[in-house]
Order: C-alpha cells, then structure tokens, then sequence
C-alpha cells in the first residue's frame, strides 16, 4: 500500500473515533508546521500500526491509554479516552488499566488518568460504572 493510500485509510479511522470536527481541528492546530506530523500520525500511526489485524481498536485503546497514563500525557490521554468509548471499551475496562498503571507506574499517575477519565464521561454522557 502506497503512503497516499495508508494516509487517507488513517484519516478514515481517525474520523471514525474521533469525529470529522475533532480531527480537523487536531489536524489544523499547528498550522503549516505541523502538517508533516500529521501525514505521519494519518499514514502510519493510524493507517498502518492502528489497522494492522493483529489486534483490534477496544484493545489498542485500552493499549493506548495505559500508555498516556503511564507517561503523564495527559492532553493524549484525553483524547485516547474518548477513541476509547468509540471503540466500545467500557468505563470499568478503562478503570482496570488505570488501576495497573497505579500498580506499576504510581498512584499520582493513576489519579491524574482517573480525573481525566471522569471529565471525559461526563462529556461523553456516560455514567462511570458503580462496581
């Protein structure tokens, strides 16, 4: 698959987690300077790595956002949360990987995901799960 190819199946799947108006506006905040970034995260962070079938989204989200927790991403991190729900995960699939990063990478980083979790369902209008 040619890289024109790989950018508009990644632009694609972007758009189907994040909405058109999220990802133009992504797309778009750092102007001209940070248009090759962007073919770089359409092409093969989305186009390529998102689409391989080794796993599939509800995973790589969850992947994904034990990755922004764990590395103090929180703008990311934010953003993974809502492709989250998209993808289907769950709020209590989402609190299991913010209580490994506790376990692993320390409870401030936990907490930290753990507001950003709550702001992004009360976006989102999803109740957090009461288990």
């Amino acid at each position: 698959m040619d890289s024109k190819d790989l950018y508009e199946r990644g632009l694609r799947l972007r758009q189907k987690m994040f909405g058109e108006a999220a990802v133009a506006e992504r797309m778009g905040a750092l102007g001209a300077f940070g248009a090759p970034l962007q073919q770089i995260i359409n092409g093969y962070a989305y186009g390529d790595v998102w689409s391989r079938p080794g796993l599939d989204g509800r995973a790589r989200s969850l992947v994904m956002i034990g990755m922004m927790a764990a590395s103090n991403r929180r703008n990311e991190l934010g953003v993974h949360l809502r492709g989250a729900l998209a993808n289907g995960c769950t709020p209590t699939e989402i609190r299991e990987v913010l209580l490994q990063v506790a376990l692993y990478c320390g409870i401030p980083a936990a907490l930290d995901a753990h507001h950003a979790a709550l702001e992004v369902f009360k976006a989102a209008g999803v109740a957090p799960d009461a288990e």
